[in-house]
């Protein structure tokens, strides 16, 4: 994509993983006010798997994400508001405040929500998958996951079917190298991790999940692949959490070296750098869009905490059909 990249589209790639990253850097210091309950997991660092999947979809495609899914929320295009509003438990967030973090859907877009459950993105994916081929729409479904998932059989199981079915699901696994706070390569056999898709004669591949055109361009081509009806693909995303497991994990089990050479490989800089060689925005450029996104952030969060809780009276409210 490098070389067809117009200014548009590389200004909506740069603005999609600044506005994640300042929203993110806001909910933590929601949650440190306690605003936030229950947990909350930061997608810092992985921006560009999130923002180059889903530039390459269309609006009523589907996407399944995880328990660190925010970022997936903005890239597939919810209001930031109303994410806010969701995460503090605000009345009119998508799910009326009452979900929080890991249970945020926005049919709107496709998106079919946040999830606690590992791996719980998988069969959801496959069956939107399922249900577009069988309606016959042409819609695509992304599966967003861990790499604690590769150990997970409902992996397996939705691998079978996809290949089984030629379903248009694309797996994308996000591998920041960490469960919670163990390494994968302790508890993760089967190396190359790919050979998972392989065993189900799924294309499988790995790439770099920190350069935002790589994704694009890998995935672009799954997707197309997906919509011609030639079935599921399996990509593998290598990437970093700059936070901890959740906001207040400490992160004492990682490496400081390793740290800072991922930090070193910032998805947003290394965009930013390439930009400016190629002449599509300058340095003043791409400061004045930081400075009005973080405005455009920082105002929205401020917006959700005068928003009201949920009522009594919504106690039902989607709970049970008409």
């Amino acid at each position: 994509m490098t070389a067809k990249l117009n200014r548009p589209q590389s200004i909506k790639l740069y603005k999609d993983m600044v506005t994640i990253r300042a929203f993110e850097e806001e909910v933590r210091k929601m949650f440190s006010a306690g605003l936030a309950p229950g947990l909350v997991h930061l997608y810092s660092g992985q921006e560009a798997v999130g923002v180059g999947t889903c530039a390459t979809l269309d609006k009523d495609d589907y996407i399944a994400s995880h328990h660190r899914g925010h970022g997936h929320c903005i890239a597939k295009g919810s209001d930031i508001t109303r994410l806010f509003a969701e995460i503090i438990g605000r009345r009119p967030g998508y799910s009326l405040g009452r979900g929080g973090s890991m249970h945020i859907h926005d049919p709107e877009t496709g998106n079919l929500g946040t999830n606690g459950i590992v791996g719980g993105s998988v069969p959801l994916a496959t069956g939107a998958a399922l249900s577009a081929k069988l309606r016959g729409t042409g819609q695509v479904a992304i599966s967003f996951f861990g790499d604690g998932v590769l150990n997970q059989g409902i992996l397996f199981e939705s691998l079978n079917m996809a290949a089984l079915w030629s379903l248009p699901v694309v797996f994308v696994c996000e591998n920041n190298g960490y469960g919670e706070f163990t390494e994968i390569d302790d508890v993760t056999a089967g190396r190359p991790y790919t050979k998972r898709g392989a065993a189900f004669d799924i294309p499988a591949d790995k790439y770099d999940g920190m350069d935002v055109l790589v994704v694009y361009d890998a995935v672009s081509k799954a997707v197309e692949r997906a919509r011609k009806g030639k079935g599921p693909s399996f990509l593998i995303f290598d990437t970093y959490r700059y936070s901890g497991h959740s906001v207040g994990d400490k992160q004492e089990y990682k490496d400081e070296k390793e740290r800072q050479l991922w930090e070193a490989r910032d998805p947003i800089q290394k965009m930013a750098k390439l930009m400016v060689k190629m002449k599509l925005a300058t340095k003043n450029d791409l400061k004045k869009m930081d400075e009005e996104i973080n405005s455009t952030v920082v105002a929205a969060a401020k917006v959700a905490k005068k928003m009201p809780v949920p009522g009594a009276d919504d106690l039902a409210r989607h709970v049970y059909a008409p």
